[in-house]
């Protein structure tokens, strides 16, 4: 209906007595969505205890650092190297110096202490320096030569820990008997926003929880509480101007740019075989990514719209769904292989409304959910800290 120009200060003036001209929708302003959650979907299956496990493996790493501040008899020429692993070295591999072309052959190996020929094959020598990466190329083996001892990795177990979400409902007697404005059943409604609420909840637990320090699991006194994705993030934990992330340009340096979110994405590629594939930033990081395309964006006098918006974030070492929550801290953003995270309720524990007994003239009842985070290979994830708001 178009808009009529005419005043409402009488209507209802003339309303029968007693009728009131009250909506049959209540309005509900505050936050209750979910996106990280809506965009992860239901998990495959339940967890099947209260320490919920898996198991993780690596592959052999293929990359060291030196750890040597001098060089005899010089930085080009040396041939006695000390590195930061030794036990990563086997003798006939063929070593590269990151950003260069030189190839090195060690011939023994003490402790952390290589023996190499520089310059193997005739390739040019480079100047080393401590701290510097050396790739692995691969191993030669000697014709006819017995077998090396072997080498694995240990597989280990993970955990996190379920958590209880509750909130109880009671409505009386009289409140279910009146008849209500827009509600056909308070106790049906009741239970609909505190399921709501308990969402909400799960949703910011997920990204921010922590369990306890002592008795994870739980105990007389210690209630259980999950490990969110910023709680197990341990290897990628980056902040500009650190690390190998660059400066943002502006609001001391540490503002979110696209410099800043390509160089973490890189270092995360680099060391890991998973796939950024979602970024998960609160209302300040998204409209800096929003920025981005800004000073790229053309328009003709003939267009109406102004659209200033990234959804999907496309980038050499992925495509990444750009999802905005209200759970993520405003200095941080979350960058996350989502194919490795799994938010799961405890087998039979998923969000249900359990009544509980009369006690007066009143119905009760508890909506009650348990659920953990799975967050496997979480040097596969990273998050960016520090970041201007």
């Amino acid at each position: 209906m178009g808009y009529s120009g005419k005043a409402t200060f009488a209507a209802g003036a003339d309303l029968p007595e007693l009728m009131e001209d009250v909506s049959d929708l209540v309005g509900i302003v505050s936050p209750f969505e979910t996106p990280l959650l809506d965009y992860l979907g239901d998990p495959k299956r339940p967890a099947m205890s209260t320490v919920h496990e898996w198991i993780e493996d690596t592959l052999l790493p293929n990359t060291d650092t030196l750890n040597q501040t001098t060089f005899t008899p010089d930085a080009t020429n040396a041939t006695s190297l000390t590195v930061a692993n030794g036990t990563r070295f086997q003798i006939g591999d063929q070593v590269r110096p990151d950003a260069s072309t030189e190839v090195m052959l060690i011939t023994a190996i003490s402790g952390n202490t290589l023996t190499v020929v520089r310059g193997y094959g005739g390739t040019t020598r480079v100047a080393l320096t401590n701290g510097r990466r050396l790739f692995i190329l691969g191993n030669a083996a000697l014709e006819g030569a017995d077998a090396v001892n072997a080498r694995f990795t240990n597989r280990v177990r993970k955990a996190n820990y379920t958590q209880i979400f509750s909130a109880t409902v009671e409505v009386s007697g009289s409140m279910r008997a009146a008849r209500q404005h827009a509600v056909s059943d308070e106790v049906e409604y009741q239970k609909q926003e505190r399921l709501r609420e308990l969402l909400r909840d799960l949703e910011s637990c997920v990204i921010a929880g922590t369990a306890a320090a002592a008795s994870p699991q739980g105990a007389t006194g210690v209630r259980r509480t999950m490990n969110g994705i910023i709680r197990q993030i341990a290897t990628n934990q980056f902040q500009p101007n650190t690390g190998g992330i660059p400066t943002g340009g502006g609001a001391g340096n540490n503002e979110l740019s696209e410099p800043v979110l390509n160089a973490a994405l890189r270092l995360i590629w680099e060391q890991s075989q998973g796939k950024i594939d979602t970024i998960v930033v609160n209302g300040a990081q998204k409209r800096r990514i929003n920025g981005f395309a800004t000073g790229s964006r053309a328009y003709t006098p003939e267009d109406s719209k102004y659209r200033d918006l990234v959804s999907v974030y496309e980038s050499d070492f992925g495509v990444c769904r750009v999802i905005l929550s209200r759970a993520v801290p405003t200095d941080s953003m979350l960058l996350l292989d989502s194919s490795r995270i799994s938010v799961m309720p405890l087998a039979g524990r998923s969000f249900a409304f359990k009544p509980l007994a009369a006690t007066g003239d009143a119905t009760a009842g508890q909506m009650l959910g348990e659920y953990t985070l799975e967050f496997k290979n979480e040097n596969a994830h990273g998050v960016l800290r520090g970041l201007a708001v």
